[in-house]
């Protein structure tokens, strides 16, 4: 038998099977490939309808916009809602009044200029408005003081450099030079090699925004990846979410460890799939002040040839001096095998003007899917590094300033007096009974908890001190971001002595609820909320 018989036997053969299947089912073959066709555009249609922050987390958003609409659950979600609008309208109000016997906001251009002395008198009554004193040391982070000095040579550099706009390179060739130059800086302190670049942008929500562009850019062009995941420990900046959101992308939440307030590696090793792009940890994360174990994470993103960012926007500009102020810190930075870019913000421990932020790169082929570029406008070519076209010159020749002022040293006695003050802190609140530090604190934040009392009432009575500190959540928390205004003399005292004694007053009645518009914010409202979701098994 030729070979040729043999095919045409064989095809016969598959026909007849062919054959045979079709008589067997009640349905045409034109109606079962349509019929698949549709189905598979169906669930193509559903699947493509999922949240990027997963199935559950949608389905649990969906059944409590419906629990709401339960007419008993309207009427308390919304009478708690109309206590908070009251407090927090009679809060604003007088937040902006001020010293002033009313509350007025100007809504339209004057009919003529305002002379320059009028304007000034303006400036000063507005900058005298609200309660806190940052400059006593009383505010949790917030303003990042770099000394008398520095705000007088930023008053100079912003005269000089006020027109200056980066997006004109050839117009204004120094604040580009300014911009390189504190990149290098940057990635010389981070411990980035020849190949290590970057960007200065708005702030670390612009960096982190960019970081997630650049990967989610890069994946998919370079590895045809269609569906692109982050994954980014729980306490990781919400900018992750944010920039999630934006770029269409799905974000995974791992959880972290109860004991050590840093992110389950295991668990996110568990969550990696083809379709992963970044993998993130933080240095240190913002609620807790704890550093991710970032030379594991690393070791992942080595195992599976995935991108990994580290979010040192809050504490880089510590981090990157400690070890000189004689405090060691678990390595964060390039030098660990696998990381392939920082945020650090300038703005914060580099006591740069507000906002500029450093988005590093290990390497240029990640940077380059950072930019955007528009080659077919009419108004000829288009291209821009960040989200940002035009940007202020003169906040990046004050970050330059601020940097060329302070010099390595200045940062290190810095540095030194933050972190001193910071253990100082911490050893004496593990001694109050009632309340608790989270996790270890190794850089510039302590957190704190109760098991015993609304942790709420706390930072209540301290806000009555004059004392401003952020509130957490999940657990509820609260917590102290330590700035220079801290270090100064008598700061730290004051208020472990203020927590001391509100803590012992508290513990008189410790189940005594929140009161004031702490309460109405963070509590009322949450706890009609969380009744509801303890349905779904949320947090």
């Amino acid at each position: 038998m030729s070979g040729a018989e043999a095919l045409e036997i064989t095809v016969r053969q598959l026909r007849n099977v062919k054959d045979t299947v079709n008589s067997l089912l009640p349905y045409q073959p034109v109606i079962l490939v349509g019929g698949t066709a549709i189905a598979v555009h169906g669930i193509h249609c559903i699947i493509a309808r999922i949240p990027n922050d997963g199935a559950l987390a949608g389905l649990q958003r969906l059944l409590f916009r419906n629990l709401r609409k339960i007419p008993a659950v309207k009427r308390k979600v919304d009478e708690e809602v109309k206590k908070a609008e009251k407090v927090m309208k009679h809060d604003i109000k007088t937040l902006y009044q001020g010293d002033n016997s009313e509350c007025i906001f100007i809504t339209d251009l004057p009919s003529a200029g305002l002379s320059t002395q009028d304007i000034l008198e303006k400036i000063k009554d507005y900058s005298k408005l609200g309660s806190y004193k940052w400059g006593d040391g009383a505010v949790s982070g917030t303003v990042y003081h770099g000394g008398e000095d520095l705000t007088q040579l930023n008053t100079e550099v912003y005269r000089l450099c006020a027109w200056t706009n980066p997006l004109h390179p050839d117009v204004f060739p120094g604040v580009c030079k300014m911009e390189a130059e504190i990149v290098r800086i940057g990635a010389a302190l981070f411990h980035g090699g020849p190949t290590c670049c970057g960007t200065m942008t708005s702030g670390g929500t612009e960096s982190i925004i960019l970081a997630v562009k650049a990967y989610r850019d890069w994946a998919m062009t370079e590895r045809g990846i269609l569906y692109p995941e982050i994954i980014v420990p729980v306490t990781g900046h919400a900018a992750f979410d944010k920039a999630a959101h934006i770029l269409n992308l799905r974000i995974k939440h791992v959880p972290i460890d109860e004991d050590t307030c840093t992110v389950n590696v295991k668990k996110m090793k568990s969550m990696i799939t083809r379709s992963t792009i970044m993998l993130v940890g933080s240095a240190p994360a913002f609620p807790h002040g704890c550093i991710d174990d970032i030379q594991s994470i690393a070791a992942l993103g080595r195992k599976y040839n995935i991108p990994v960012h580290v979010d040192a926007c809050l504490g880089g500009f510590l981090l990157a001096f400690m070890p000189a102020a004689g405090h060691p810190i678990p390595p964060f930075d390039f030098n660990v095998p696998g990381v392939t870019s920082i945020s650090a913000d300038t703005h914060k421990y580099g006591y740069a003007p507000k906002g500029s932020s450093l988005l590093m790169f290990s390497e240029k082929k990640f940077k380059e899917y950072q930019h955007f570029t528009q080659a077919d406008w009419p108004g000829g070519l288009y291209a821009s590094p960040t989200i940002a076209g035009s940007r202020p010159g003169v906040l990046i020749a004050g970050c330059w300033a601020s940097l060329l002022h302070f010099g390595y040293k200045g940062y290190v006695d810095a540095t030194k007096k933050i972190i001193d003050t910071a253990r100082q802190i911490e050893k004496e609140l593990r001694k109050i009974d009632g309340i608790s530090v989270m996790g270890r604190p190794q850089v510039s934040v302590i957190a704190l908890t109760s098991k015993v009392f609304d942790i709420y009432r706390l930072q209540g009575g301290l806000g009555k001190k004059g004392w401003s500190l952020n509130a957490l959540q999940f657990p509820p928390s609260i917590h102290f971001c330590l700035t220079y205004c801290q270090t100064a003399p008598g700061v730290a005292e004051r208020f472990v002595k203020d927590v001391k004694e509100l803590t012992a007053e508290i513990m008189k009645n410790p189940g005594a609820p929140s009161s004031g518009a702490v309460r109405i914010n963070r509590i009322r409202i949450r706890r009609v909320i969380c009744k509801l979701q303890s349905l779904l098994k949320t947090p």
